[in-house]
């Protein structure tokens, strides 16, 4: 993910979100045209928008391969949305039929706003052919409104430790074994060149584990409405266990924010000590963390972490001990209620929940959707903790507002007011009243 955001131009989306894409709503998300058999469909031309690089050339290649195997006539384009700029891009496209994507992979916190404005196509009558209850639950809610599914989960992630046994021995330290211990633990490590755990000031993607550790929530919903929880006194205590540990264990400035963690963990030039001794990431991260090697293209890459003794991982601890609830990461796909080929995107999507795809998704480290495949991602530590990780786990509220929130960078600016050393309670009761609206007006 790009460094940088501009604060203007996601105000900006955020206001004309609920604008433009209340004219999907009209446009139609029924299944009207379509069997739901996967049986033969008109030829024609689709487009699927993948979010990022996660999603490696090799899986890329298969799903066009197959898609125009499987639909002879037809041609499959995949194009590739950097995260930044998806919200705005989507806002733009998928009320135009003429432009929109025939289907999208999205954030799963996107997946709310997005899915109750109509935005998307129902998928309720291929729910169960497409996995049913074998897919993630907590995604599969993500993109549902009322009792039909409009977005489903692509690929699952989870947050955990990435850290240098090395250093962390040689200063005598062993794997914490609840939250109080990783903080003293990560504070004794920082020097003044050197995050004991690097995080960034605006980092809360991360930094809400700690309230989920807490018992605390976001927001919760009462008597049909949504409002914001960062008062409560749960969610206050974990706050202020974030910004102890912020303070001081990290080097990274309170103002950063979508922070490539795992290139800290990394050596210096010259064998120079890395900038963090513990750094947190979504499990794909470890392909960029170990030693430089080269591929058999003669590229230089990372070797995984091979070498156990330099590099390791654990599951943030909670508490009380176990493991602590992370946020967690991955996106969901859906199909544009304004698709001119809605019997294409399906045939598609039956691609994408196929055990072929679903097992290749976890053979590059990504979790699959559906659960009876979570074995391809291996039985290695990483895998273990990867699913152990992730079925503690927690999203972000399925607020129809959720997106405008993100796309407002809210809690990038709370979180930095907090890493600046602000008050948390009334921080929280400042937020709290300028969430609360926001979460009701997808």
């Amino acid at each position: 993910m790009k460094r940088n955001r501009l604060v203007a131009t996601s105000v900006a989306s955020t206001i004309t979100l609920a604008l433009a894409l209340t004219a999907c709503s009209s446009g139609g998300g029924g299944n009207d045209d379509t069997d739901g058999t996967g049986g033969e469909a008109e030829a024609g031309d689709i487009t699927l928008w993948l979010a990022g690089p996660d999603t490696p050339d090799e899986l890329r290649d298969y799903l066009v391969d197959t898609f125009e195997a499987e639909n002879p006539g037809s041609t499959l384009t995949i194009e590739q949305k950097e995260w930044p700029d998806l919200v705005t891009a989507l806002t733009t496209a998928l009320p135009d039929a003429e432009n929109t994507p025939d289907v999208t992979e999205i954030g799963n916190t996107q997946s709310s706003t997005f899915s109750t404005v109509g935005a998307f196509r129902d998928l309720t009558p291929l729910y169960e052919e497409l996995g049913g209850d074998d897919l993630l639950p907590s995604f599969v809610e993500a993109g549902t409104v009322g009792d039909q599914n409009f977005a489903l989960p692509y690929y699952f992630g989870s947050r955990y430790m990435f850290y240098r046994p090395d250093i962390w021995t040689a200063a005598g330290l062993e794997v914490p074994q609840n939250l109080a211990e990783f903080s003293e633990s990560v504070k004794a490590l920082r020097t003044d060149s050197q995050s004991g755990f690097a995080m960034g000031g605006q980092d809360w993607r991360n930094g809400i584990s700690w309230v989920f550790a807490n018992g605390g929530e976001l927001a919760v919903e009462e008597d049909g409405e949504w409002v914001s929880t960062l008062s409560d006194p749960s969610t206050v205590a974990g706050l202020e266990q974030w910004q102890d540990v912020y303070a001081g264990a990290s080097n990274v400035p309170a103002t950063a924010q979508d922070v490539a963690y795992w290139e800290f963990l990394n050596d210096g030039e010259g064998g120079t000590p890395p900038e963090a001794a513990t750094i947190m990431a979504p499990g794909w991260a470890r392909w960029s963390i170990g030693e430089l090697t080269t591929n058999d293209e003669g590229e230089e890459v990372r070797d995984g972490m091979a070498d156990a003794s330099k590099y390791d991982i654990f599951g943030l601890p909670g508490v009380d001990g176990g493991l602590a609830p992370v946020f967690a990461g991955g996106s969901n796909i859906a199909i544009s209620a304004q698709s001119q080929h809605p019997e294409l995107a399906e045939n598609l999507l039956r691609i994408i929940f196929s055990e072929e795809y679903q097992t290749m998704l976890g053979e590059n480290g990504l979790g699959p959707a559906n659960s009876q495949y979570v074995d391809s991602l291996g039985d290695d530590k990483f895998a273990e903790t990867m699913i152990a990780t992730a079925a503690d786990s927690k999203l972000t509220p399925p607020a129809p507002g959720w997106a405008a929130v993100e796309g407002a960078l809210v809690y990038e600016e709370l979180f930095q007011k907090i890493a600046e050393g602000g008050d948390v309670t009334a921080l929280a009761a400042e937020y709290d009243e300028k969430i609360t609206p926001m979460l009701n007006n997808g």
